[in-house]
C-alpha cells in the first residue's frame, strides 16, 4: 500500500521570522498598553485586568472557534494577552506584594505546569500543529501564564538584578541570539526552543516597551503611551501586510 502524505494546516502561524518581529512588536505594544490603562488612566491593576481580561477571553473563544486561520483575529488575541498579561503581573508583583522575584518564579510554575498538564493530555507540546480545541485551549492557557511572566521577569532584570531597561534589552536580545543560533544548528530540541523563545521574547517587550514610557530618572525615554501605542500598532499592521503570516502546517503520513 501506497503511503500518502496530507497536510494539516493549524490555526496558529508558522514560526517564521515574520512571526517572531511581529511577536516582539505585539509584546512591546502589550507592555505599554497595559501601562497607559492602570498608570495613565488611573484604573488601577485590578480593574484594568478585569477590563483587558475580558477583551482577551472574548478574543479568545473567538479564535479557538473560528474554523480556520485569521491573521488579524490571531494577533489581536495575542495582544490582548500580552496587555492583560502586564497588569495581571503589576497586580501579583506589586499590589499583593509578591514582588518581582516572587511573581516571577510563581509565574514560571504556572507555565511549566500547563506545559505539563498539556503533555499529558495530548502527548506532546508542539505549538506546530494546533486544530483542535483541547489543543489550542493549552496553547492559549500557556501563552497566558508566560505573557504574564514576561513583566515580572523584565522588571526582575531591569530593577532587582539592576540592569535597566536598556541593559536588560540587550540580554534578553542576545538570549534570543543564542536560540537561533541553535535552532539553525539543530543542536536542541525545536519544541523546547520554540517555547524558550516565546517566553524570553515577552520580557524582551516588556524591557523595550519600559525604556520607551518610563520616567527620565527611572532610565526611560519618557515617550507618550498612547504615541507609542499607536506608532507599534501601526508597525504591526505593516509588518502583517507587508509579510502575510502564513498557517503553519505538519505532514501526517497515512498508510
Amino acid at each position: 500500500m501506497k503511503n500518502h502524505q496530507h497536510p494539516q494546516v493549524s490555526k496558529v502561524p508558522a514560526a517564521t521570522a515574520a512571526f517572531w518581529l511581529v511577536k516582539i512588536l505585539a509584546t512591546t505594544v502589550g507592555e505599554v498598553g497595559g501601562n497607559l490603562l492602570s498608570m495613565d488612566w488611573n484604573l488601577g491593576y485590578l480593574e484594568a485586568t478585569a477590563i483587558l481580561g475580558g477583551a482577551f477571553a472574548t478574543l479568545c473563544l473567538m479564535q479557538i472557534h473560528a474554523r480556520r486561520f485569521h491573521s488579524g483575529l490571531y494577533w489581536a488575541t495575542i495582544i490582548a494577552s500580552t496587555t492583560a498579561g502586564t497588569t495581571l503581573a503589576d497586580f501579583t508583583t506589586r499590589s499583593i506584594g509578591l514582588g518581582y522575584s516572587g511573581g516571577s518564579l510563581l509565574l514560571l510554575g504556572l507555565v511549566l505546569a500547563s506545559l505539563s498538564g498539556w503533555k499529558q493530555a495530548t502527548g506532546g507540546v508542539s505549538a506546530d500543529l494546533i486544530t483542535d480545541r483541547k489543543t489550542e485551549a493549552f496553547y492559549w492557557i500557556t501563552i497566558t501564564f508566560s505573557q504574564t511572566l514576561g513583566t515580572a521577569l523584565g522588571d526582575w532584570f531591569a530593577d532587582t538584578a539592576g540592569f535597566g531597561y536598556g541593559g536588560s534589552a540587550v540580554i534578553f536580545g542576545a538570549i534570543m541570539m543564542a536560540l537561533l543560533a541553535l535552532h539553525y544548528a539543530r543542536a536542541f530540541d525545536r519544541v523546547i526552543l520554540f517555547w524558550a523563545a516565546f517566553i524570553l521574547s515577552r520580557p524582551l517587550g516588556a524591557v523595550i516597551g519600559n525604556f520607551f514610557d518610563k520616567p527620565l530618572d527611572n532610565g526611560g525615554l519618557a515617550m507618550s503611551r498612547p504615541l507609542i501605542v499607536v506608532v507599534i500598532s501601526l508597525a504591526i499592521i505593516v509588518a502583517l501586510a507587508a509579510i502575510p503570516q502564513k498557517a503553519g502546517h505538519h505532514r501526517n503520513t497515512h498508510g
